[in-house]
């Protein structure tokens, strides 16, 4: 299949996507995707698992979800308003059923720095495989002014480590790796993020590149990154594992150690995700989630002063103000 007809096919598929008032995507697509082996001990390349696809590296058909019914949203029992805090743009995000609890101007199309990764991470998991042993390859002179995992051209690792790379010391060197592995390059990734919003049907966000940094034409919002971050916490179990990890060991070419710039997590009872970002233009920015009683919360902030103490009060706010 030529670059065009895949792009023709993986449009009409995602297009014909809804997002399930449980968080999950159900793709109208009814063929069945390859599968890997379930009892596979060693490391799994690319290209053994999909050997027509290696020459252009074109991701497998996404996996399509049965929807489940949405659970009911939690009732505002409590009269206190929302705090005031240090941002232009914030929601507010009841995680079981994917309720807005509290917004401001929540749709309004910001620069989001590296929350893009979010959309980096959906992408991977939806056409990749953590098992998969990735050829790191990038364009260097592409990392000016970046967070970094640390690896480079050449190098082997696998997708599950540049997961870590990517959300935890938020590597914009990993973002182009996994771009590249899973599309074939850079423009082409770009073009399954934008669909990923769509699948997602969220209306507020366009990409331009998969690590974030500053460009025309490059927005999201507080809205859509909550409930981006949502979508994958509920379903990809590794999204749900890497964002609440501190710290992890790298193995591949090189062995090392990265660890997760997002203070949030040590410093929140219950804090467990998502993710941060930082540029000139988008000033700080973060999605954050925790969970109290079983009841998992979303918070997203854009141009916020401080990523922990403008966080915090909203999470304090929802859990006395509202009931499950």
């Amino acid at each position: 299949m030529n670059r065009h007809a895949f792009l023709v096919s993986l449009a009409a598929t995602l297009a014909g996507a809804s997002l399930a008032a449980c968080g999950k995507v159900v793709l109208s697509s009814p063929s069945a995707p390859a599968r890997l082996p379930k009892s596979a001990s060693q490391p799994l390349s690319i290209d053994s698992v999909f050997p027509a696809r290696s020459a252009a590296r074109i991701p497998p058909t996404a996996t399509p979800v049965a929807s489940t019914p949405t659970p009911a949203p939690p009732q505002k029992t409590g009269s206190v308003p929302a705090p005031s805090v240090s941002g232009v743009s914030v929601s507010v995000v009841d995680g079981d059923s994917g309720a807005l609890l509290y917004g401001l101007d929540l749709h309004r199309q910001l620069a989001p720095a590296s929350l893009t990764k979010i959309f980096t991470a959906l992408v991977a998991l939806r056409f990749g495989d953590p098992r998969w042993q990735v050829d790191v390859q990038f364009d260097p002179a592409q990392l000016s002014d970046s967070t970094l995992m640390g690896i480079h051209p050449g190098e082997t690792y696998t997708l599950e480590d540049l997961l870590y790379g990517l959300l935890l010391p938020s590597g914009n060197d990993a973002a182009l790796a996994i771009g590249n592995a899973i599309g074939g390059s850079d423009d082409h990734f770009v073009a399954m993020m934008n669909e990923e919003v769509t699948a997602l049907g969220l209306h507020d966000s366009h990409f331009v590149n998969p690590h974030g940094l500053d460009a025309p034409d490059h927005y999201s919002s507080a809205y859509d990154m909550a409930m981006a971050a949502r979508y994958g916490m509920r379903n990809y179990p590794e999204f749900r594992k890497v964002v609440g990890t501190e710290s992890w060991v790298v193995h591949g070419t090189r062995s090392f150690t990265v660890y997760n710039l997002n203070r949030f997590l040590g410093s929140y009872p219950g804090a467990d995700g998502v993710k941060i970002g930082f540029t000139d233009n988008a000033g700080r920015t973060i999605v954050a989630s925790a969970t109290r009683e079983g009841h998992q919360l979303f918070v997203s902030v854009m141009k916020v002063g401080d990523w922990v103490s403008n966080t915090a009060p909203l999470f304090d706010w929802a859990y006395k103000n509202f009931t499950w």
